[in-house]
């Protein structure tokens, strides 16, 4: 069973819930043809919809909301942004963007196109979909566990590294970059392991490939990396070496940087920033705000870090935890990653 473990903040705000009778829900899913997409929140009560920009902010953040500095050029906000990721990420170059699909319509406008392979684990929808607009293919190269439910495989997300290093020997000059998802959404948010990111880094840097992340949920996935690979080491830490491992990432902060809008693309290569920050003008905005508001920028920079406190990333996994028991308790079976304590 797991342990009891109280929520890490103070609730300040609430929202009244819709409270429909069994049959408005009925009528509403019918007049949506069971879409759940065709809903109307205010016929929702439970909205498990999706995570994505559906976080409550900090008292922080909305502090940061109060002093954002709107500035078309030079905000204060852009440099305390810049300053954050880089201070976390290490990249040289940071691209602010309204939200992940926006990074990733950017990067892949510029690197995809007939005839390219853009290997990675298991990749979000979007960012297949922009690949393949252009013309590339999204090839999924994860690990075989990842498929088995049953399998209490404690990383499924990881990319299997010998099919990797057979794809960049023979094709080589078909590979703009390779990817990693952390977490691997489309497989069920399932972990990618340290050691396998350092495989993956070492594969693509040896044939001179560039590695980039999508980093969506990398606090959770670094909280997996201590609680089943790195025990010792704090969630910063862990973030720092992961970082450190690629050439840059995309990331929407509607997920693990805690607010309801805001992204970016961060990248080490020169050139290739260039002519990405010459695309985002004609799509998103001026480079230093690309799509956003100074105030989703100032939240974006303290929730970044806020997300790798580990009383909070404990919270998050011990609740998952706590589902997977009540969901024991009445006769459904879950499997517990070798190692773990979440589902």
């Amino acid at each position: 069973m797991c342990p009891v473990i109280y929520e890490p903040f103070q609730i300040r705000t609430v929202e009244p819930l819709a409270q429909l009778t069994r049959a408005q829900r009925e009528e509403q899913l019918e007049r949506s043809g069971r879409n759940l997409f065709g809903l109307s929140a205010e016929a929702v009560t439970f909205d498990s919809l999706t995570d994505s920009g559906q976080a409550a902010m900090s008292t922080e953040q909305w502090a940061a909301v109060m002093r954002a500095d709107e500035s078309y050029v030079g905000s204060r906000s852009f440099a305390r942004f810049e300053r954050a990721v880089k201070e976390l990420y290490g990249y040289k170059h940071v691209i602010p963007t309204h939200q992940g699909r926006a990074a990733e319509c950017i990067l892949f406008s510029l690197v995809s196109g007939p005839g390219t392979v853009i290997p990675s684990n298991c990749r979000f929808d979007t960012t297949r979909a922009n690949i393949e607009y252009g013309g590339g293919e999204a090839l999924d190269l994860v690990i075989d566990e990842a498929a088995d439910p049953a399998n209490p495989h404690p990383f499924k997300g990881n990319v299997n590294l010998e099919r990797l290093e057979r794809l960049v020997r023979e094709q080589r000059a078909d590979i703009p970059l390779g990817m990693v998802t952390i977490t691997t959404n489309s497989a069920g948010g399932q972990p990618v392991s340290l050691e396998n990111s350092r495989g993956v880094s070492r594969i693509l840097r040896s044939a001179r490939i560039p590695f980039l992340l999508d980093a969506c949920r990398f606090a959770e996935n670094c909280w997996f990396i201590r609680e089943r690979e790195q025990s010792r080491r704090s969630p910063f830490d862990i973030a720092r070496e992961v970082f450190s491992l690629a050439d840059g990432c995309t990331l929407s902060g509607k997920k693990d940087a805690l607010v309801n809008m805001g992204d970016f693309l961060a990248l080490d290569d020169d050139e290739l920033a260039l002519r990405a920050r010459k695309l985002l003008i004609l799509t998103e905005g001026f480079p230093t705000y690309g799509g956003c508001s100074a105030r989703d920028l100032e939240a974006t920079a303290l929730g970044l870090h806020e997300s790798l406190e580990p009383s909070y990333l404990e919270c998050r996994a011990r609740s998952t935890a706590y589902l997977a028991d009540g969901l024991e308790a009445v006769g459904y079976r879950t499997v517990r990653p070798t190692g773990g304590h979440t589902v």
